[in-house]
């Protein structure tokens, strides 16, 4: 409460300083029109000084009785900015560093000038105009310093996404006004939705050709599930936007200048005033559901004051009840400035979100942080980079201070390390700094450590909940060209390793080729060429491969006795007990289960049996891939005195597991994809016909306009070389697809990229399912093949 009442305060004296009051004219005139007790309520609330005073006296005085940095914390805001691929997050980001002056001109994303946006530091993100790697800035509007961090939008990338959210506050999910609620943004919103934050929603491109708002805000409603409800109407669409009317305000905003940075404040226009009162009546209704205070007010029919609208939202909002849609063009220049003023009145700073650490000393009981410099530091690595003066590691500080020079412990490691280098990041350059508090996000230099790692100062234990790390889907093998650089080619992968958690290197047991995994093949495709570019190694690409899995499908007793002598010591052991599948929805994978009564086997050989099995269910016995959902119970077994060792238990327990894997009638699962199509509605029934040969299920099917989305599950298996299908399917003029997907070579693989197609279509992992019988027979044969070459 004491939050709300400054930031009441403030604001209101803000309003009452900047705001001018009615000239008689234009008073006179909309006391005529539909807006007329709107705009007499706001008009007397701004204006009347005595009240307003008065809070913003009882403020001052709070603030002398309030810590240091509760104003600092109070003036602080941490975003992400996250949306569907090539909804603007980057040319979004680019406008606001311009208008709070962090810098000094504009460049495009695919720009003329070849210079690209600030936060594409990367020549590969320039080159192709997505965002590989997500980059944090900070700038400072009004007063308040904003922490931002700008992430792609490629499923290929996601965990760029899920990490920047793990630490974030508050969130711009970006919607594009034509393109609507796509597939990336439902997964983007969910992202959210699991690490609680709470957001504003900003619908882009409003100057393009078939833009249209309202679409999207119903979409947003239904296939987001957002309570949510616009609080601006824009001036004009298409080639006709002009600005936008705030409808908490009632102010119309146009944007004049070069570069849009100036903003004149006008009164609504007399042709909208209707829909303004409608709008603003419809946002009220959808605040009020969720908000008490303003329902009592809306019930009784009270005039509702601006300053009482903001305050209902900015409750809503931080509750993550509501969502307000802001809208603009951020290419245009059109709509920043007032997002801007959004994050500021309606997201959360840093003690009005609930952060929990795990008390290791306690048996991870969950402990609510403070938030607050006075506490003990508690502080997240959430992301690592190689930079050029050795590992960055970015922090998010919870709780307590960091300082150049101090000493912090690694709780996960239990190492003592010395902070080298402190400073703050905009996009690749950094910015030194003696020290940083609670809130805040910096970066180090020179600390050994993983991505997921807690630092405290040693008072407490803690361990911050760890982020969601999907497993690759996707494997290559590849290797050096020349055989002088594998050193180099080591360093890279076992860098950009601990970089993406979502990149796995591992190697072939029978070809002991390199096998590098992710989440796509854009992803494996950049990693190869950055290992080119950045440490001057060519390598060879094999062919792409699906990462299937193996798992049983029925119970399956066991009992063997591994045996051998060879002169002294041989090895004994003996394990008995069964395998079984998993329940399904089971958050593990694998599950060992000791269930021997008595001595029968000594417990010092359980974790080696344990071993056992887990090292055999690395490769099954169907096609030699992981095997997953599997629960293994020992039941007895059998020792001996001298001959028994781990290793004899741990041979015994592979033997045992190999011995009774067959009788589980074990199966393959393959990864599925879940695909949305967006086709012109001439060629629904042939792209149709296409998924249902690649053997996927088609699961939805709506119009939007001349156009048909598709939304299907498909086997990646049968997704190769879909692109080039799609375009002879849709030939009819050029346009963009939005997601290729070649297996011959790819090298090819560029994003965007400009065909002869009217089609588009976007995919990402959704799970892994059993294959048809006839598909597990070609598989298992090609295994067999394989190997007897």
């Amino acid at each position: 409460m004491a939050r709300l009442s400054k930031s009441s305060a403030s604001r209101l004296l803000y309003t009452l300083c900047a705001s001018p009051p009615l000239s008689s004219p234009s008073a006179a005139h909309h006391l005529q029109s539909p807006l007329a007790s709107l705009l007499l309520c706001g008009s007397r609330l701004r204006h009347f000084s005595t009240g307003n005073l008065a809070r913003a006296a009882a403020a001052a005085a709070k603030d002398d009785k309030e810590p240091w940095w509760k104003e600092n914390l109070d003036k602080l805001r941490n975003i992400g900015i996250s949306a569907h691929i090539d909804s603007g997050k980057t040319t979004l980001t680019e406008r606001i560093l311009f208008y709070t002056g962090k810098i000094h001109e504009i460049h495009e994303v695919r720009g003329r000038d070849g210079i690209g946006a600030t936060m594409d530091s990367m020549d590969l993100e320039r080159e192709k105009g997505i965002t590989i790697q997500s980059a944090a800035t900070y700038c400072t509007w009004k007063g308040y310093q904003v922490n931002i961090i700008d992430t792609p939008g490629h499923v290929d990338f996601t965990i760029e996404v899920e990490r920047a959210l793990r630490v974030l506050d508050g969130a711009i999910l970006v919607l594009c006004s034509v393109g609507g609620v796509q597939s990336q943004s439902i997964t983007v919103d969910r992202q959210m939705r699991r690490y609680e934050v709470p957001r504003v929603a900003f619908i882009n491109k409003l100057d393009r050709m078939g833009a249209d708002p309202w679409k999207v805000l119903n979409q947003a409603r239904s296939k987001l599930r957002h309570h949510s409800a616009a609080v601006q109407v824009p001036i004009g669409l298409e080639e006709e936007f002009q600005g936008l009317v705030d409808l908490v305000q009632l102010k119309a905003y146009y944007f004049h200048g070069s570069n849009g940075e100036n903003v004149v404040t006008a009164e609504v226009p007399a042709n909208m005033e209707n829909l303004v009162t409608e709008k603003r009546r419809e946002l009220i209704e959808m605040v009020s559901e969720v908000d008490d205070k303003l329902a009592e007010a809306f019930i009784s029919d009270e005039p509702i004051s601006s300053a009482d609208l903001e305050e209902a939202i900015r409750r809503a909002t931080i509750a993550k009840k509501f969502v307000p849609v802001f809208m603009g063009s951020a290419f245009k220049n059109k709509g920043v400035q007032p997002l801007l003023d959004g994050v500021l009145s309606y997201l959360p700073c840093p003690i009005e979100v609930s952060n929990y650490a795990l008390d290791q000393n306690k048996q991870e009981e969950k402990v609510a942080l403070t938030g607050t410099p006075d506490g003990p530091l508690v502080a997240l690595a959430f992301k690592l980079e190689e930079g050029r003066f050795g590992q960055l590691t970015y922090l998010r500080i919870y709780e307590g201070v960091i300082r150049k020079g101090d000493f912090v412990i690694n709780v996960n490691t239990g190492k003592k390390l010395k902070v080298p280098r402190l400073g703050r990041m905009h996009s690749n350059e950094m910015e030194d700094i003696p020290e940083a508090h609670a809130g805040q996000i910096v970066a180090v230099f020179g600390m050994d450590c993983a991505s997921g790692d807690t630092f405290t100062d040693g008072k407490v234990k803690y361990t911050m909940t760890s982020m969601n790390v999907p497993d690759p889907v996707m494997s290559l093998a590849v290797s050096p060209v020349s055989k002088d650089s594998g050193g180099q080619f080591s360093k890279a992968l076992n860098r950009f390793q601990r970089e993406d958690p979502t990149f796995r290197v591992g190697l072939d047991a029978e070809s002991g080729q390199t096998i590098i995994s992710g989440m796509g093949e854009l992803h494996l495709e950049v990693y190869v060429e950055r290992i080119r570019r950045e440490y001057k190694v060519e390598a060879t690409v094999g062919k792409p491969r699906v990462n299937f899995r193996e798992t049983v499908t029925q119970r399956a007793e066991f009992d063997y006795l591994h045996k051998k002598q060879t002169g002294g010591q041989g090895q004994y052991g003996r394990v008995c007990g069964y395998v079984e599948p998993l329940p399904e929805g089971s958050p593990v994978k694998f599950e060992f289960e000791n269930m021997i009564v008595g001595q029968a086997i000594p417990s010092n050989f359980i974790p080696a049996i344990e071993k056992g099995f887990k090292e055999a269910a690395n490769s099954g016995s169907l096609i030699g891939h992981p095997v997953e959902n599997i629960r293994i119970v020992l039941t007895d077994g059998a020792s001996h005195n001298v001959d028994s060792s781990e290793l004899a238990f741990k041979l015994a327990a592979i033997y045992a597991f190999r011995q009774c894997y067959s009788a589980s009638k074990p199966v393959i699962l393959e990864p599925i994809m879940l695909v949305e199509l967006k086709v012109p509605t001439e060629f629904q029934g042939t792209v149709a016909g296409d998924i249902n040969k690649r053997k996927g299920i088609i699961v939805g099917n709506d119009q939007d306009g001349d156009e048909t989305v598709i939304v299907a599950q498909v086997p990646l298996n049968n997704m190769f070389g879909y692109s080039t299908s799609l375009r002879s399917m849709t030939q009819v003029a050029f346009a963009l697809i939005e997601f290729l997907y070649e297996c011959q070579n790819p090298r090819c693989l560029t994003h965007p990229l400009f065909v002869q197609g009217k089609g588009e279509f976007t995919m990402e992992y959704k799970e892994h399912s059993a294959v048809s019988q006839d598909v597990q027979m070609q598989l298992v044969n090609a295994h067999k093949a394989s190997k007897a070459e």
